[in-house]
């Protein structure tokens, strides 16, 4: 059986067709869950952006209906796996995985629309297309600016790393840029990046869009926060999601 054939792209991210580009950014991000997921859950790792329960709707759909009615730019998508680099450096206990993955993607777009373009939608609008009451993307989007520190913009050139990396580690490797090379290794190193088995201690150890390929942000060059006891918030939280695990296995038949 003959391999896929290549789908040249756009050497610039700007030029790529943006439903592509949701594409390659989902790749990226349901490996990203599958890993993470693995991880156990404790009270001091639950964040505002945790759902009860992981959304019925796939994160490529997710993408695809934000594209479709916010008229999203290509950078505002990009800079996404920007914001997880460094909201993950400063926040270790922060994970993407299924449980946050929805719920920070509207937050991030809606902030960094914002902060990027000069037209961009409302509140109401964004909260509508991600599913969630206004008030609740109120929340988020003010607990994400201070997990990022209020760095929302990074250079263009950051933005074009996270480009060709998507499209280097793509899990099919079904993309090549033009005008580049691409090696038969770039998939498997990717692969092995996102596949290992669990680390000494026991459990994965979370990964983040960067450790794909090169670490595009310098981790030194961030204060992470210090280790703190969970709050009463998120140990009420915590026992919530207990207790709801607890109900569904009940519920299931014997």
């Amino acid at each position: 059986m003959e391999p896929p054939a290549r789908v040249e792209l756009p050497a610039a991210f700007e030029d790529v067709e943006i439903d592509i580009l949701a594409q390659l950014i989902a790749d990226m991000m349901e490996r990203l869950m599958a890993h993470n997921d693995q991880i156990p859950l404790s009270p001091e790792s639950l964040t505002r952006f945790h759902s009860r329960s992981a959304p019925g709707i796939s994160i490529l759909d997710y993408l695809r209906r934000i594209v479709k009615f916010t008229n999203v730019e290509r950078a505002c998508l990009l800079i996404t796996l920007h914001y997880i680099d460094q909201i993950c450096a400063r926040t270790p206990p922060f994970t993407l995985s299924s449980l946050t993955c929805h719920r920070f993607v509207i937050a991030s777009i809606a902030v960094s629309s914002k902060a990027l373009c000069d037209a961009f939608c409302t509140n109401s609008l964004y909260a509508k297309v991600g599913g969630i009451p206004v008030g609740e993307l109120n929340l988020l989007e003010r607990e994400f600016l201070r997990m990022i520190e209020w760095h929302l913009t990074c250079t263009r050139e950051i933005l074009q790393d996270y480009y060709v990396n998507l499209v280097r580690t793509h899990s099919a490797g079904r993309y090549i840029i033009v005008g580049t090379t691409s090696g038969s290794s770039a998939s498997s190193d990717s692969e092995m990046d996102y596949e290992s088995g669990p680390s000494r201690a026991g459990s994965p150890t979370p990964v983040r869009p960067g450790d794909a390929s090169i670490i595009l942000i310098d981790a030194a060059t961030l204060a992470p926060e210090s280790p703190r006891p969970p709050t009463v918030e998120q140990n009420m939280a915590f026992a919530a999601f207990q207790q709801a695990g607890r109900q569904a296995g009940s519920a299931s038949p014997a």
